[in-house]
């Protein structure tokens, strides 16, 4: 009679499947409704601007440092690269929209020079970045 007893506790046990089943189908809904924003991977001090106002959010930014040097998706790119750059990014996930985050001691000729090739990959909208008053 004993033999019966412990055999009736190890049959009893919790079946975790449908609880896995319903975590990873949790998981691969958040990892589609996710926004994938492309940032460049720099902070920049962006200049003052009082008539400054809110876009739409993008998904691409370029960052611009005081240096002249030129950041995308976490990376130093050179200047000529960006078109290409913002080209694969475009391909990625579309966006008509690309947000520039120039320093605000860094030259105008490479923010025109960015802007340029931004132009060159087929983005029409450009927006620069800048603080609020």
């Amino acid at each position: 009679m004993a033999r019966k007893r412990i055999r009736e506790e190890e049959d009893a046990s919790i079946d975790m499947t449908p609880m896995l089943d319903i975590v990873f189908i949790m998981l691969i809904f958040f990892i589609v409704t996710t926004s994938f924003v492309k940032e460049a991977g720099i902070d920049v001090n962006k200049p003052e601007a009082s008539q400054a106002q809110k876009k739409p959010s993008a998904n691409i930014f370029i960052a611009i440092r005081a240096n002249g040097e030129v950041w995308m998706d976490k990376r130093m790119v050179d200047v000529e690269r960006v078109a290409a750059n913002v080209e694969r990014m475009v391909a990625e996930q579309p966006t008509d929209l690309v947000v520039i985050q120039a320093d605000k001691k860094a030259e105008h000729g490479v923010v025109v020079q960015v802007m340029d090739q931004v132009k060159e990959a087929g983005i029409d909208k450009i927006s620069i970045a800048a603080e609020t008053n």
